[in-house]
């Protein structure tokens, strides 16, 4: 039996996003409806994968502890609705790696692991690169805050208008 999901940037969808990166509590804004959203998509049978670029700990701004914490801190507000957290701790400065979005790596794990069909999953990010490898796997794609984009399937203001999208 295979599985279908929606797929999450962090910063931007889940909690507010920063230029100098969210890796503290005290940074750790959730977004308003997110909470509702997950929840509402986990009752509709999704599974949830945040999958995010934290280039932050490549360039030794932030551990992964800290990451992790952020990670735990979002799954109890969100009342551990969230599957699995994917990331990519590399930065195109230090090292190339496939599994930094654009790249689909990370993507492609979660499929296999999971078992997610991708003519039924959903990907939900704030910039383009959040969205092209989720196209390349024949994943919906659905762009929020507002930014202009070429490649987005759909766009809405947010991760509560965006599952209306999702429900038709």
């Amino acid at each position: 039996m295979t599985n279908k999901c929606v797929f999450l940037d962090r910063d931007g969808v889940i909690n507010r996003d920063y230029v100098d990166y969210v890796y503290t509590a005290e940074k750790l804004e959730i977004l308003p409806g997110v909470r509702e959203s997950l929840e509402s998509l986990k009752r509709s049978g999704y599974l949830l994968i945040v999958i995010t670029n934290q280039s932050g700990i490549a360039q030794g701004l932030y551990t992964r502890e800290q990451m992790r914490e952020c990670h735990r801190l979002v799954q109890e507000y969100c009342q551990h609705t969230i599957d699995h957290f994917y990331y990519s701790p590399w930065h195109p400065k230090m090292t190339e790696s496939l599994t930094r979005k654009p790249g689909s790596l990370m993507f492609e794990k979660a499929i296999a692991k999971y078992n997610i069909d991708t003519r039924l999953s959903w990907m939900i990010g704030d910039k383009e690169r959040d969205l092209v490898p989720a196209q390349k796997l024949g994943i919906k794609t659905i762009q929020v805050d507002h930014n202009d984009s070429t490649v987005a399937d759909y766009k809405a203001r947010d991760l509560a208008d965006a599952i209306k999208i999702i429900f038709g």
